[in-house]
């Protein structure tokens, strides 16, 4: 852009620079004619006018693409998301037998900064693209899904001392939540059971606003995962599985759905 708004100032010297040619009219009187280049505005009152470079200011609008500019970490994020806070949590005993609240160290491989707390404020485009699921055998779908207005990271350790994670995705309005709750979970059916994959997803259960599903990485553990539509809110809970076997990680979804009901949209 920078070298763009050079180009541009340099044609404009060239152009305010620029002599006169000189064409004769039939009669024998000279007429002075602005060599004007072609493509370049022309001369007005011995001005010419310079278009204003303005940066890409517009907010993103599909959360289905990635951010065109990746969040940079340059200060610890707040624990807080505007209105949205560790308040939009149910109790941590709620969430599982042994569950605890776990302060990331983060650092620089994790590409962001420790505020030493359980929760932060996390790039709603960034956030909403990351929960999507990627590496799939299946076909997902391309439609565009909209982009929160806040996003929060809740860590967690469970019982066995697993890893475990709780995003709540805050939307404009509920028509906006629903349509992101409903592409994920189309983009979660879609993704396929194949071993091959970089990403496997089994669901387990689905009822109105709420599912679950087992993600299987290549080479990594298995995550139990409950999905919950509540309003205006879209809480997505994943739990490294103690137990890969189906039942008890949907029995344990089961548990958590009127929990996060319960508080995530709260205001």
């Amino acid at each position: 852009m920078r070298h763009q708004y050079a180009v541009l100032l340099a044609a404009a010297a060239l152009l305010t620079g620029c002599s006169a040619s000189v064409v004769a009219e039939p009669d024998g009187q000279p007429v002075d004619v602005p060599s004007t280049p072609m493509g370049f505005p022309s001369i007005v009152g011995g001005t010419v006018p310079v278009p204003t470079i303005t940066p890409d200011t517009a907010k993103p609008t599909d959360a289905a693409k990635p951010p065109a500019t990746p969040d940079q970490a340059t200060a610890p994020p707040p624990a807080e998301a505007g209105p949205v806070s560790s308040k939009n949590l149910p109790p941590v005993d709620k969430l599982g037998n042994g569950w605890k609240t776990y302060v990331d160290p983060a650092g620089a491989e994790a590409g962001w900064i420790s505020n030493n707390n359980w929760t932060r404020e996390r790039n709603a485009h960034q956030a909403a693209f990351e929960a999507l699921p990627v590496g799939c055998k299946g076909k997902l779908p391309a439609s565009s899904l909209p982009v929160p207005q806040y996003a929060l990271q809740a860590t967690y350790r469970t019982g066995p001392d697993l890893p475990a994670t709780a995003l709540l995705l805050r939307f404009s309005d509920e028509q906006q939540a629903q349509q992101y709750y409903t592409g994920y979970e189309a983009r979660v059916k879609a993704c396929g059971t194949s071993s091959d994959a970089d990403l496997s997803i089994k669901p387990l259960w689905s009822e109105q606003d709420a599912a679950a599903q087992l993600r299987n990485y290549a080479g990594a553990s298995a995550y139990a995962e409950v999905a919950v539509r509540q309003g205006r809110t879209v809480a997505l809970v994943a739990s490294a599985a103690a137990d890969p076997a189906p039942q008890p990680n949907a029995d344990w979804a089961h548990s958590v759905v009127p929990q996060l009901r319960t508080v995530i949209d709260s205001a």
